[in-house]
């Protein structure tokens, strides 16, 4: 049964944060994006509305967590630049390991057109792309690596719309995982088409 009124004292804590991300998580997987109200989550993680007012401004706010969460803009990198097709690999297995703890059920409802917030998060405002965004890490990462010339352009070719299509390269992977029965390998399966994608430039 859902609490109301002002969150208990024992329910501020890390765990109640966790547990109304996971509980939206759930309603994603059964039910979709569009049925998700603050309600129904406070009700799946049996917490009162206060709590989740505590940790989220609002229902977006909650959402954005599954693709912002740890911030990519202080993500440690373990791949060297001079590998620069692993070191965008490692960023955006960061993005794949958040989607795996929640399933392809979840990816499948919320990877979708529907979905304004994810769609605002991984598009881009004025040739922009969102501060702290995975996007904006990997253009970041890609201008190191031509500075350093170990990626070479040509004239009519951006990092930035490198960054845009290796963007596009991994919502396909992640398509064709929630897609395939079998047990496929995302990570190599990303890494495989970065790396091919990347060649090029290298």
């Amino acid at each position: 049964m859902q609490k109301s009124g002002r969150p208990a004292k024992s329910e501020i804590n890390n765990n109640s944060r966790e547990e109304l991300i996971n509980a939206a998580a759930r309603i994603i997987s059964r039910e979709g994006t569009n049925n998700l109200t603050i309600r129904n989550i406070c009700q799946e993680a049996n917490l009162s509305i206060g709590t989740f007012y505590h940790f989220f401004t609002d229902k977006n706010d909650l959402i954005m967590t599954f693709i912002t969460e740890p911030s990519f803009s202080d993500i440690k990198l373990l791949s060297p630049l001079n590998n620069i097709s692993q070191r965008i690999t490692e960023l955006y297995n960061f993005l794949i390991q958040r989607y795996i703890k929640f399933g392809r059920e979840f990816v499948k409802s919320f990877y979708n057109p529907c979905n304004k917030i994810l769609s605002a998060y991984m598009g881009e405002h004025e040739n922009k792309f969102l501060s702290g965004s995975i996007m904006e890490r990997s253009e970041q990462e890609l201008n190191n690596a031509l500075a350093e010339n170990i990626i070479k352009l040509p004239e009519n070719i951006s990092t930035h719309e490198i960054a845009s299509d290796i963007c596009t390269i991994v919502k396909g992977c992640v398509f064709e995982w929630c897609l395939c029965d079998d047990d496929i390998n995302i990570y190599s399966l990303t890494e495989r088409i970065i790396a091919n994608y990347m060649s090029k430039y290298v």
